[in-house]
This record gives structure tokens, C-alpha cells and sequence, in this order.
């Protein structure tokens, strides 16, 4: 599989956070071409602003694989990190993070987001997290806008 293929399950993943009531946003964890875990934001229904899709996706695949070193592996993420979820990704030791829309698509869609674009973090913290953005915008900037007409529109 490509890496098209692993960030459409995370909009997968982010598709089925909106049908739940919660942020569209979505992510994947793979191994060895394996995916370990899929998650979606879930801030609301669990009451928690750090449910976002990849700490939830990051605990997961701890629990799945029993450990915190989740070295060799990729995050695919509909949307760029945010920094909390970069630190999660950099402290999980995860290798390299793949993502679709920008970090501005969800500040644009009404989220708070912190503009500080997950490559320039990395760089700035020493981080050896790889960082890819760009791939499959089109198809990530989408899930605003499908978060919007399914009326779930509470954002943080």
C-alpha cells in the first residue's frame, strides 16, 4: 500500500468521527506496512481537549503493541499536527508523520488551533520526526466542510 492509501483510511477514520457527532479529523498508525491503530478525534464525547485523533491513535497502538516505543512506525493524519499532538508523536518515537490539509485549513474551519507548522516544531525541538504534509489535501480540506453540513459544528 502507498501512503495515498494509509492517509484515506485516516479520512476514513475522520469520516467516521463526523458521523459520531465529533471533529473531523482522523488518523493512522502503521508498521512494516501494517496498519496498528486507526482513531478519531474524540474531544467531545470523552470530555477531554487531548482526544484528538492521534493521541488517541497513539494509545492505541501502545496498548496493541505494549509499549511506548512506537519506533518504525508512521502517523498518517487528515490534518497537520498540532504541537501537542507532535510532542505525542515525537515522544512515541514515531518516525515519520504523513498529513493531508494544513494546520490553517482547521484554524480557517473555526478550530483554535496553535500556527506553528509541525515541520518548523520538529526542527525547532531537535525532533528526528520526519514531517510530509500536502498529500491528498483536496480530499482532507473536504472533511470541514462535510463537518459543517452534518451540524456538528462544535469546534475548541
Amino acid at each position: 500500500m502507498t501512503d495515498a492509501d494509509f492517509l484515506r483510511q485516516a479520512i476514513a477514520a475522520a469520516r467516521e468521527g463526523i458521523a459520531a457527532g465529533q471533529s473531523p479529523f482522523g488518523a493512522v498508525i502503521v508498521r512494516d506496512g501494517k496498519v496498528i491503530a486507526m482513531a478519531h478525534n474524540t474531544v467531545w464525547r470523552d470530555t477531554d481537549p487531548t482526544a484528538h485523533a492521534e493521541v488517541n491513535c497513539i494509545r492505541s497502538a501502545s496498548k496493541a503493541l505494549q509499549t511506548i516505543d512506537l519506533s518504525g512506525s508512521v502517523l498518517y493524519s487528515s490534518c497537520e499536527p498540532c504541537p501537542m499532538c507532535l510532542s505525542a508523536i515525537h515522544w512515541a518515537r514515531i518516525g515519520r508523520v504523513v498529513y493531508g490539509a494544513g494546520i490553517g485549513d482547521a484554524a480557517a474551519a473555526g478550530f483554535s488551533e496553535l500556527r506553528v507548522p509541525a515541520r518548523e516544531l520538529a526542527k525547532m525541538g531537535g525532533s528526528s520526526v520526519s514531517v510530509d504534509g500536502g498529500l491528498l489535501v483536496d480530499e482532507c480540506r473536504v472533511l470541514f466542510q462535510e463537518f459543517q453540513k452534518a451540524g456538528a459544528t462544535r469546534t475548541y
